[in-house]
């Protein structure tokens, strides 16, 4: 099984998003900028299939004699990232901090080995199986940056001035915005992930934190003056769909604040929001466990748990809340 499609949403002045067709892990928003002189991306698609997919709907936008030579990567997650091989010669922006989180993630034919091998009666099995088995990293080579920056980085495309500015962690260690000022457009990575009443989207994941950075980096999305973002995932947002996700983010370091003060383990402070039901429409609710345990350890400075360790768990709390919602046994 695989994922096909996708919708192009045109932007203006050159600008485009390619947004997947559906929600869930791994299904990344992603840009393409073009103008006669050159055309670039923000950010790739997972695996090769659905890149090769964002690479030909891109090249029905080109002019005669461009290509696609630089990609801007907002992180270093491979849903953002591993996508960049189906363009071999291109030049690959990160930020320096971004090499952490490359480390600290599996590589694809990693991640797919442990997909395609975990036991998938076992919760953990399962839950890959399910959200991460439609993807296809068996041929694919890790990709690395080929330009690394800190601060900030001014480019030219054409006419079109290309802002792009590093972060304090956040969503990850090596968090990047894209401002586009001609086009009055951000593309914001996962920074921010979206939700709208006609197209719902998933509960946030930050591997870094704290969630006031996080907050912090949306305000600063919101200080270009910027009247379109492009999340990493999810519906195109104006700034007042922003500011309605910053009060999502508000809401969860409020919790996760109040269950550490007093003595709640980071696990079970993430099943006690997933059980308060404040975001229905959200999906992956599991995801807490993530973003929850990251802001426990910035309180109290605790060691940081491998990928395998905290998928465990997310798999783990997923399979408890599906049968609260059935009422199946786990």
């Amino acid at each position: 099984m695989s994922i096909t499609g996708g919708d192009v949403v045109d932007l203006g002045r050159g600008l485009y998003a390619w947004l997947p067709p559906k929600r869930g892990w791994g299904l990344a928003n992603c840009g393409l900028l073009v103008s006669p002189r050159g055309a670039l991306w923000i950010d790739t698609p997972y695996d090769p299939v659905l890149a090769g997919q964002f690479l030909a709907e891109s090249r029905k936008r080109l002019p005669d004699g461009v290509s696609v030579d630089r990609v801007i990567v907002t992180h270093a997650n491979g849903d953002h990232f591993w996508g960049a091989g189906v363009l071999p010669d291109a030049e690959i922006i990160a930020t320096r901090e971004a090499r952490e989180h490359i480390h600290y993630d599996p590589t694809p034919q990693q991640q797919h080995a442990l997909v395609t091998g975990s036991d998938p009666a076992t919760a953990l099995g399962a839950y890959l199986g399910s959200h991460f088995g439609v993807f296809d990293w068996s041929a694919t080579e890790q990709v690395m940056p080929t330009t690394y920056f800190t601060g900030e980085l001014e480019l030219t495309l054409g006419d079109y001035p290309v802002q792009v500015s590093s972060l304090p962690p956040a969503h990850t260690a090596g968090d990047l915005i894209v401002h586009l000022p001609v086009q009055g457009a951000v593309f914001s990575g996962d920074i921010i992930f979206s939700s709208t009443a006609r197209r719902p989207g998933d509960h946030p994941v930050h591997w870094a934190g704290p969630l006031s950075n996080v907050i912090d980096a949306c305000e600063r999305v919101l200080a270009t003056g910027a009247e379109v973002i492009v999340p990493g995932h999810g519906p195109v947002l104006d700034p007042a769909g922003v500011r309605e996700h910053i009060g999502y983010l508000a809401y969860v370091r409020e919790r996760a604040h109040t269950h550490h003060e007093a003595g709640v383990p980071a696990i079970e402070a993430a099943r006690r929001v997933i059980a308060e039901g404040r975001y229905p429409a959200l999906g992956l609710p599991e995801r807490l466990v993530v973003t929850i345990g990251s802001e426990y350890r910035a309180l109290d400075g605790s060691e940081t748990p491998g990928v395998l360790q905290l998928m465990s768990e997310v798999a783990a709390v997923a399979r408890e809340t599906d049968a609260a919602r059935t009422g199946e046994p786990v």
